[in-house]
């Protein structure tokens, strides 16, 4: 049975949570292998809505084992508060694991984060505030927190004491904030401890050891592909690595393993944060998307930027991931419009680009070239084929899946956990 890995193809809230659920009762472990509480994504199951933040969607799937594996960044406190939430509405917890590796945030990381954001002023990178890229500064630098140290708390105390050298003096002496107690950290997080050991496990093991007996394991990425600390917009991305490479560094899992990738787009585009963004409608149009669409952040509130397809950053998602599947999701969102432009080239300076600038001005300059489709009217959220969908639909889904790259292996017609078309099967092997 496969290994499927499950990324955003933009630059994220694509959907990822609603297509992972759509899997969920055919694989046995969903494994978060980047990020941390920085993004969230919404299942809706029935008349339940879930909204998840730290915890794998696969969570929410009878029988499915959850890991957090080393490639994530964890927020202890969030992870318990969201994990408590579960298990008030009867959601089953008890198969979660943990990654002993991977890293943990604490209070001084979520400090680091909001001082330097409003430090940075109008070059600020629009981060959450929530520690993770202090975390991931600190597990380069060699410096950081993982949670096998939570039960040791001598070593505990000589990490934290050795990041907080140069941190209080930052706090202080630049931010002008008081410095953090060494104590102080250690009790905030040891107060964890005992609650946290059961659900620690080598993860990287139990995933080889699974895929040897032939269960299926999907790989499911948090932010996207354009947030991808390597191959996103740099600077204005995440922390980790949200490409499908990083799914095999995050997890311990090798890469020969790896049979399927399924990339999650929208029928449209969305943003959250600073940094460029070609499609990006200011006009009523862009408000009309972010209304009909319900574009606000699961994890922050944020209202989304909002702008048409754009099949030139697809494209560059499809070579970087590997791309073997598109989910496409939302696509009832553009039901109602006379004409859908899609982005599918760019205009820097008179040149045009059928491909992603590799020049940061170059792509911060870029306007789309659109081309335009035939929208419809027809209400699409109870067509369960592609055929029950509007001519003009079809062909839209058909244009997008032609100069995006790759095939249209799903649909998503509404936020309904039933509300998805199924063209072809996600779940493959390699021949």
């Amino acid at each position: 049975m496969p290994a499927v890995v499950l990324v955003g193809a933009q630059w994220g809230d694509e959907g990822k949570g609603k297509a992972t659920d759509l899997l969920g009762d055919r694989v046995d472990y969903v494994v978060k292998f980047n990020g941390g509480n920085n993004a969230g994504h919404t299942v809706v199951i029935g008349d339940e809505k879930y909204a998840l933040h730290l915890l794998p969607s696969g969570i929410l799937s009878p029988g499915v084992t959850p890991v957090i594996s080393n490639g994530v960044v964890v927020d202890i406190e969030v992870l318990f508060e969201e994990l408590d939430g579960l298990i008030e509405r009867g959601v089953d917890v008890s198969r979660l694991l943990v990654s002993q590796g991977a890293h943990v945030i604490a209070g001084y990381h979520r400090t680091v984060d909001k001082v330097t954001e409003r430090f940075l002023g109008k070059r600020r990178i629009g981060t959450t505030g929530r520690g993770i890229g202090p975390a991931y500064a600190d597990k380069i630098n060699r410096v950081g927190l993982r949670v096998a140290d939570l039960f040791d708390e001598k070593i505990l105390a000589e990490k934290i004491e050795g990041a907080l050298d140069q941190k209080n003096h930052l706090l202080v002496k630049v931010y002008n904030r008081r410095a953090i107690e060494v104590q102080e950290t250690v009790d905030e997080l040891l107060q964890h401890a005992e609650r946290l050991r059961p659900m620690v496990a080598d993860t990287g093991l139990a995933l080889n050891q699974a895929l040897d007996r032939g269960e299926t394991v999907l790989f499911e990425g948090g932010q996207a592909t354009m947030l991808d600390v390597d191959h996103g917009t740099y600077p204005f991305v995440t922390s980790s690595n949200a490409t499908a490479g990083g799914a095999v560094t995050g997890s311990g899992v090798g890469p020969t393993r790896v049979d399927s990738v399924i990339g999650v787009v929208k029928a449209y585009t969305t943003r959250v944060g600073e940094g460029p963004f070609p499609t990006e409608l200011f006009d009523d149009m862009g408000a009309y998307l972010q209304k009909a669409g319900g574009e606000f952040g699961v994890t922050t509130g944020r209202a989304r930027r909002c702008g048409w397809y754009d099949a030139v950053i697809s494209r560059y998602a499809a070579r970087v991931n590997g791309l073997t599947d598109l989910v496409l999701t939302k696509l009832d969102v553009l039901t109602g419009l006379e004409k859908v432009p899609v982005c599918v080239a760019y205009d820097v300076d008179g040149e045009r680009y059928d491909e992603m600038p590799i020049d940061q001005t170059a792509f911060h300059h870029a306007k789309p070239i659109y081309e335009e489709l035939d929208g419809w009217w027809e209400d699409i959220s109870r067509c369960r084929t592609f055929e029950d969908l509007p001519v003009n639909a079809q062909r839209y889904v058909r244009r997008l899946e032609e100069i995006s790259g790759c095939r249209v292996s799903a649909i998503g017609v509404g936020p309904r956990r039933d509300e998805i078309i199924g063209i072809h099967d996600l779940i493959h092997a390699r021949a």
